[in-house]
């Protein structure tokens, strides 16, 4: 009987910690939905960007994406976000949807320019760019790879941009000293 008892209260215990590392989770994640005025923005691809995402200015969070949407005449994403009422952007200011990490996770970066005007609430964000996919970027690094084997190929079959005179390996020759 006194063993119940004595594993009763250790596991009251355990989940009383378990809440209060929950609770400080919760806490330093700012986990909170920013409350502010709406803006939009219209994109090519927002593969990865979902609602609830955040909306960071050089890394801190000033917004919530609050919704995804085709527009269907442009056939563009629409991304609907709050940005909190504490920051006014400039008109020329960018979005780009950037990654959290390699394995996933998307955000809204916005990159504000110089403008003395403001976007006012409602408005939209001008210039937006989307980041490209893994398989576009996949197929840049073997093109790139291609190319430059096959610029190595050209200059291995006796076309080189070696100096006259140079031979292969040696520093190119000094002018004399007068």
């Amino acid at each position: 009987m006194r063993r119940n008892v004595i594993e009763t209260v250790l596991g009251g215990v355990v989940l009383a910690v378990a809440a209060v590392f929950l609770a400080f989770a919760y806490k330093s994640a700012d986990l909170r939905k920013v409350q502010g005025y709406d803006l939009t923005a219209n994109f090519n691809s927002i593969t990865g960007l979902q609602s609830g995402a955040d909306v960071r200015i050089s890394g801190v969070k000033v917004g919530t994406v609050s919704g995804l949407t085709l527009d269907p005449t442009s056939y563009q994403a629409v991304v609907h976000l709050s940005v909190d009422n504490s920051v006014k952007l400039p008109k020329d200011t960018a979005a780009v949807i950037a990654s959290e990490s390699l394995l996933g996770g998307k955000f809204l970066s916005l990159e504000p320019g110089g403008d003395p005007d403001t976007i006012k609430p409602n408005g939209k964000i001008e210039f937006t760019q989307s980041t490209p996919g893994l398989e576009q970027l996949l197929g840049q690094v073997i093109f790139s790879l291609q190319s430059m084997s096959k610029s190595g190929d050209q200059s291995s079959n006796g076309q080189s941009s070696q100096a006259p005179g140079q031979m292969q390996g040696q520093a190119p020759a000094q002018p004399p000293k007068l």
